[in-house]
């Protein structure tokens, strides 16, 4: 379960004689340093744990977010249902021909799975999703919408903050839903996009000093210069935190998020980012010492390596710093 060990030296496991260990090496590592990317196991070894005769292995492999893709879309002719659901993470891998068996599966939750993948690019297959309550939320929130439909979730307020976060919803009925009486819908435009600067703040929302900044549209672009631009010079505190979150903020971005006086940014910063200043490493050491956040500050690269110990640490609750209490690894000393 290591995050830092070599795949081929893990891969020696696949054999071993206890059903844990082999479980345990086919979900790979449970917690993992946000600095250290997890190196799949290579995909003969997947092979081999997917044909192991314990299911529980089989169900660990098949739940394990470390999947190379290109293993996950050879699961798409797999003899196992659960197998050919995996498959449909690799969607954009697969030839239409596999995409459209994935589609018409015997197995109605391969056939979920799959319709959830191409709804994004079919109003047809969004529509047929959004009659099933199993999928509607989901289908809604990044499915390609017919007018038609949009306009009778709103009538109806049918998982409305999922509507609001949908790239195709048009704009007049983004307008609409930005004066929603429910706060979740309001908040969940504010964070669309497309929207100017000037436009987003004049929606009324507001952002607990914990929220994290989870904004999809950042998450999938962390890698991407003008979507990290757009989000941390933003007004929009959860913007600015979703960048943060980024490994890859050039060093002007980075001196700019070190100045908002958002506790959270920084801490964000000490977990994400290699080159993230020493005065925040130690802010957020100081601040909130005995918590996740500030065993990464401690353990960053940067950290200045004499440093003395807080005179004092307050004890703190589990979300003192934004992150779960499971994700926090045990204290290294």
């Amino acid at each position: 379960m290591s995050p830092r060990a070599d795949p081929a030296q893990r891969a020696r496991l696949a054999d071993d004689s206890s059903s844990e260990v082999r479980a345990a090496l086919a979900y790979g590592p449970e917690w993992r340093d946000p600095r250290t990317t997890v190196a799949p196991l290579p995909n003969d070894v997947c092979a081999r744990l997917l044909d192991d005769p314990d299911a529980s292995i089989r169900t660990a492999l098949l739940d394990s977010p470390h999947l190379a893709p290109s293993f996950a879309a050879s699961l798409a002719t797999h003899r196992d249902p659960a197998a050919r659901r995996s498959a449909t993470r690799a969607w954009q891998k697969l030839p239409p021909h596999e995409r459209s068996a994935l589609l018409a599966d015997p197995d109605p939750k391969v056939r979920r799975a799959a319709a959830l993948r191409e709804c994004r690019q079919d109003a047809r297959v969004t529509a047929q999703l959004l009659r099933d309550p199993k999928s509607a939320a989901e289908a809604l929130r990044h499915g390609l919408l017919q007018r038609a439909d949009a306009e009778r979730c709103i009538a109806e307020r049918t998982h409305l903050a999922a509507l609001a976060e949908n790239p195709s919803l048009p704009t007049d009925l983004v307008e609409q839903l930005a004066l929603d009486p429910d706060e979740a819908v309001r908040h969940a435009i504010s964070l669309r996009p497309e929207l100017g600067e000037t436009r987003r703040m004049t929606i009324d929302f507001t952002v607990g000093a914990l929220d994290r900044g989870d904004v999809e549209w950042v998450q999938d672009g962390l890698a991407n210069p003008e979507v990290l631009r757009r989000a941390a010079t933003s007004t929009h505190p959860l913007l600015r935190r979703a960048a943060a979150q980024s490994p890859h903020l050039p060093p002007d971005l980075v001196r700019l998020l070190a100045r908002t006086e958002d506790p959270l940014v920084e801490a964000l910063l000490s977990v994400h980012h290699p080159d993230t200043p020493q005065e925040v490493l130690m802010r957020v050491y100081a601040r909130l010492g005995g918590t996740f956040s500030a065993w990464m500050a401690e353990t960053h690269p940067r950290f200045p390596a004499k440093a003395s110990p807080p005179a004092t640490q307050t004890t703190r609750t589990e979300t003192t710093d934004g992150w779960p209490s499971e994700t926090r690894p045990p204290h290294p000393h």
